[in-house]
This record gives C-alpha cells, sequence and structure tokens, in this order.
C-alpha cells in the first residue's frame, strides 16, 4: 500500500489517537476527513500507515493498515554544540542534523557562549517537525544545556569516540573525515563563535577529546555541526 504525504506524529500509537495539536493540524490546516490515509510515526523506529476513524479540530482517532518496523541505526552520533546567538541559526543546525541523521544533541555553555538560555520545548518541536519531512523514525535524544565541565563529567564512562572541533593551531589536530574508520559511536564537540578557551581545550583533550580539523575554512558554529553530521552519516 502507498504511504501518504502527511505525516503525524504518535508517542503511543497503540492509542491510535493524535494528540489535540497533531489532530488541529490535521482538521484545521490540512483538511483532512474520515476515510483520508495518514503516516503515523512515534520516534523510536515505528512507522504505521493508518485510515483516520474520526475527526474533529480537537481529536483524531484512526485505525492501524499497515505497520513497518526501523532498526536503530548501526552509527551513533552525539554532538555537544553551543547554541548560537541567533535562535535562527542553531534551530537551523537541529533541523538539518535531524534530516542528516544524528543520535543525541546537547547543547552547551562555555566561556565564549552567546546564549545561555534555550528553549527546549521548541527544539523539541522542530526535532519533531524535521523528523516527520525526512522520514527519520529514530528521534535524536536532546539534553537540557550544560555547563561545558558538567558534561565531561556526565560523559566519563562514555565509550564513544570523542572529538572536539576547534580552530585552533594544534599538532595534534586531524580531518574528521581521517577519525571515523573503525568506529561507529561518536560524540564530537562544537564551540561557540568565539571558540572554545585555551583552557577548555586543554580539558577537553584530559577528558580524551581528540583535537579535529573540519576542513580549511572558519566555520559558523550551525554549519560546523551539520559539517560534522554529514561527515560522519556520508562515510559511515
Amino acid at each position: 500500500m502507498k504511504t501518504s504525504k502527511h505525516t503525524f506524529f504518535c508517542e503511543q500509537i497503540d492509542d491510535l489517537q493524535l494528540s489535540k495539536e497533531e489532530a488541529h493540524h490535521a482538521a484545521k490546516v490540512l483538511r483532512l476527513n474520515q476515510g483520508d490515509i495518514i503516516n503515523v510515526i512515534d520516534g523510536k523506529g515505528k512507522f504505521v500507515i493508518c485510515e483516520i476513524t474520526s475527526i474533529t479540530k480537537n481529536e483524531l482517532h484512526f485505525s492501524i493498515i499497515e505497520q513497518r518496523e526501523q532498526d536503530q541505526p548501526k552509527t551513533k552520533l552525539h554532538i555537544a554544540i553551543a547554541p548560537t546567538k541567533s535562535n535562527e541559526r542553531i534551530e537551523f543546525f537541529l533541523e538539518k542534523a535531524v534530516e542528516i541523521g544524528i543520535s543525541e544533541i546537547t547543547p552547551i555553555l562555555s566561556s565564549n557562549s552567546e546564549r545561555k538560555q534555550i528553549k527546549i520545548e521548541r527544539w523539541n518541536k522542530i526535532i519533531v517537525s524535521a523528523a516527520k519531512q525526512s522520514n527519520n523514525l529514530h528521534f535524536p535524544k536532546l539534553n537540557e544545556l550544560t555547563k561545558l565541565s558538567s558534561f565531561f563529567t556526565n560523559l566519563a564512562a562514555d565509550n564513544s569516540k570523542k572529538l572536539i572541533a576547534h580552530c585552533e593551531e594544534d599538532e595534534m589536530k586531524n580531518e574528521l573525515k581521517n577519525e571515523i574508520s573503525g568506529h561507529n559511536d561518536f560524540c564530537i564537540l562544537i564551540g561557540p563563535e568565539g571558540d572554545f578557551s585555551a583552557e577548555e581545550i586543554i580539558l577537553a583533550k584530559s577528558n580524551h577529546f581528540k583535537p579535529v580539523s573540519l576542513g580549511k575554512t572558519r566555520l559558523r558554529t550551525e554549519t560546523a555541526g551539520i559539517v560534522a553530521c554529514h561527515t560522519v552519516n556520508l562515510i559511515l
């Protein structure tokens, strides 16, 4: 059976009912009706093709016609990134990272951070929207804004390949593309517009983060995050 062009998010698909917000979008924006076919995803790998059995401006019930399950991606990519001063730019990163493929996102607070607060609910909405648009059936985990020092503490027992992208001269620095082979689990640090401080780079290295370069030019924070996502997903 063909899928629908309309995809909705439902955390508990077995409830056979969309949230009020999703139901309102279906009824009032898309003008869907009883009997129409929709796709529903749960963000944990499940994809179902459904028929609308009843719909109002606040409620949408459906029956499942066909169900599919997508395995967890073999590659795990965790990006810890300093939010930009411009909401628009960091939200652009969120959208594109989800489209490309990312497992976990941690907004970090470093000494040169321009933004010291985030709207976690809005970020989650962007993630859901991007996942629905791109048919990414596994939503990334979104963590709270975390101080860089606390981030290192929380990650101490993590066995991922740890990398930090910074702009300082560093003889230890290698191209990101050359650090990917032989690994499937990555954590990449992306700094603010003013870059990480020298002390933070030293602290990262002491916590087993290896310096990497994302190219010959100096990238904006959101661009660096997108390049990191694309490089890992392209090679693996």
